[in-house]
């Protein structure tokens, strides 16, 4: 697969599982939503104290399994290299991000007290390969 089909996908599809690799390099795998950014790498708010930071912060290695709100049907696996932004640099990213998959908040100055409150960090990956390229 194309990387900017992939990234196509990721701008509408947002439900995935991200795979971080642990200590002793078995997967970690989490529910995360996903979007793309303008600069075509997926983006993943979490917060700053959960095990996927934790383990990007040792391996950088990263993919994604990305999927319709269906569950059933089209997808997509993304791998890539993730990078941390952290709070206060985060802040309009993050901002960004919720804008890309949820739309318009009802109180930014809500929004950005909760994500300070939550320690939240932007994971941004930079991708490298997509797939599937066979069907079956």
């Amino acid at each position: 697969m194309d990387l900017d089909q992939a990234r196509a996908f990721l701008a509408e599809h947002h439900r995935a599982v991200l795979h971080t690799y642990r200590r002793d390099g078995t997967p970690q795998l989490s529910p995360v939503a996903v979007t793309v950014d303008d600069r075509g790498r997926a983006i993943v708010s979490t917060r700053e104290t959960s095990i996927k930071v934790t383990n990007v912060q040792r391996d950088q290695r990263v993919s994604l399994c990305v999927f319709t709100d269906a569950f059933f049907g089209p997808w997509i696996r993304v791998d890539g290299t993730a990078e941390i932004l952290r709070l206060p640099a985060a802040m309009e990213p993050l901002v960004d991000y919720y804008r890309r998959v949820a739309g318009e908040h009802e109180d930014w100055d809500d929004y950005r007290r909760a994500l300070a409150e939550e320690r939240r960090v932007l994971l941004r990956v930079s991708l490298t390969q997509a797939g599937p390229d066979v069907a079956g």
